[in-house]
């Protein structure tokens, strides 16, 4: 008889973690860019020992071109934070409609990226597609505006509370459901 209920327990556990670890999934693939609340400047550590790739390109149904300035910060859960002042140089044509346009950033060492924020001042307006960033502690990384970046707001995406990766945490959230589980069906 206890070893029945031992099973069915087990069995509620497994599956009562395989439902939040599906729930998980579908948060994160239908997230959309949100506005920053506040952006603290003084975290971005002006020590530039890592280099990134961000590759950003520009929607079919952005303007033609922007005339206005693109700021971008990134980083991982631990603090490690990316900052670039100004990407947009309207003489190079760069954010020009159906563009991708590719920097090399330098900054800290950052693990997993998991934030991303865009931020727009002037007039012009910008829509830019997707934001793809790589480097060398973290595997590449592709974030989906596909909607205009309102201005004078820090607008984007921030990943780092809804991930399990090891990066963000020692051990994933779902693990510690299957623990909890086991020690529930120990109890009861």
């Amino acid at each position: 008889m206890r070893n029945s209920h031992y099973f069915l327990r087990s069995c509620f556990a497994f599956f009562f973690v395989l439902g939040l670890s599906q729930a998980d999934q579908s948060i994160i693939s239908h997230l959309q860019p949100q506005p920053l609340e506040s952006f603290n400047l003084s975290l971005v550590q002006n020590v530039g020992s890592c280099y990134y790739t961000v590759a950003i390109s520009t929607s079919c149904s952005s303007p033609r071109y922007t005339r206005d300035q693109i700021s971008i910060s990134f980083g991982d859960a631990y603090g490690n934070q990316i900052y670039t002042p100004r990407l947009d140089d309207p003489s190079t044509g760069t954010f020009e409609r159906c563009s991708s346009d590719t920097f090399q950033i330098s900054g800290p060492c950052a693990y997993q990226i998991c934030y991303v924020y865009l931020y727009r001042s002037g007039r012009d307006g910008w829509k830019p597609d997707t934001v793809q960033i790589s480097g060398y502690y973290s595997r590449t990384v592709t974030f989906t505006y596909n909607t205009f970046i309102p201005r004078d707001v820090w607008y984007g995406f921030n990943l780092c509370q809804n991930t399990s990766s090891a990066l963000q945490q020692r051990t994933p959230k779902w693990f510690m459901y299957v623990i909890l589980a086991v020690l529930a069906s120990f109890i009861f």
